[in-house]
């Protein structure tokens, strides 16, 4: 396990994220993009078992939400040595009332493909003081209620819609003066944004963020696509952000460490009338 040192607690307390190099092992990676490569092309609303298709805009790409649903690959994520010890530290609660299911809870995991031209705009910020994304810390201990960890699953460099950050904002008071032109709207970028850096990634490298810090993408420029995973983790009173639920056949196969993080209140069981997908299934 990645036991956090004082340079992590350091500089995620400082800048917000750390840079996680070679998180995944090559056969890892390998896994992962394998499993991705025989899923069907998605588009959104459509569901491949119990991954479902799903846009945050028209111009950010697709993502695969519930993606530790695809196999081993990707459920060995739910609790992975490279990461899992220091999420614990950050999400924190450890002794409080937050641990009252189990240290940690999933609420949104995907895989995200971006294209030529696509990019997702600027969004987060201290300045925003929203609950679920917040950052804090008290008496020597973390208390964030959403951290996440992005896997680069190909070298993500110049011109492949890096992931930007603007670091230390998740401790910001103040809007960004330039905000209006980079914030949430379709066909909008982090390019230029002043105190934003690219963040170059190798395959297998993962980055692990505050949600509260401003984050979003430079603009994909060149040919290709550009894959990553998320897993976003916060304390295990959390819920679903996107109304998703693990299905009985996911939580059958998992070992209990990984059953109680991505379903903390185990004496609960999904049920076809709680099910997501059977409900947007009937709808239609």
């Amino acid at each position: 396990m990645a036991t956090p040192s004082e340079h992590d607690i350091f500089f995620f307390d400082l800048r917000g994220y750390l840079h996680l190099r070679g998180a995944l092992s090559p056969e890892e990676v390998a896994q992962i993009n394998a499993g991705l490569d025989v899923m069907p092309r998605l588009k959104p609303g459509q569901w491949w078992g119990h991954v479902h298709g799903h846009r945050f805009s028209e111009k950010d790409g697709i993502n695969y939400q519930q993606i530790y649903e695809a196999g081993p690959a990707f459920e060995n994520l739910i609790d992975h040595p490279a990461w899992f010890d220091l999420m614990k530290t950050f999400v924190g609660g450890e002794g409080t009332f937050d641990h009252n299911h189990g240290p940690l809870f999933i609420d949104e995991n995907f895989a995200n493909f971006r294209g030529p031209g696509e990019a997702i705009p600027l969004h987060s910020g201290g300045h925003m003081h929203c609950s679920r994304t917040q950052f804090a810390c008290h008496d020597g201990k973390f208390h964030c209620n959403q951290v996440n960890i992005l896997i680069a699953l190909a070298d993500i460099g110049p011109g492949d819609g890096c992931t930007m950050l603007v670091p230390a904002s998740h401790k910001s008071n103040f809007d960004h003066p330039d905000i209006a032109r980079y914030q949430w709207a379709n066909d909008r970028s982090v390019d230029g944004l002043e105190g934003a850096v690219e963040m170059h990634m190798r395959a297998g490298d993962a980055l692990l963020f505050v949600d509260a810090i401003m984050h979003g993408s430079a603009r994909r420029a060149n040919p290709g696509q550009r894959r990553i995973l998320v897993y976003r983790y916060g304390p295990s009173w959390g819920n679903f952000r996107h109304g998703y639920q693990p299905s009985p056949e996911l939580l059958a196969r998992l070992t209990p460490q990984r059953r109680q993080i991505v379903w903390p209140q185990q004496n609960l069981r999904p049920t076809p009338e709680t099910d997501l997908r059977t409900q947007l299934t009937a709808a239609k």
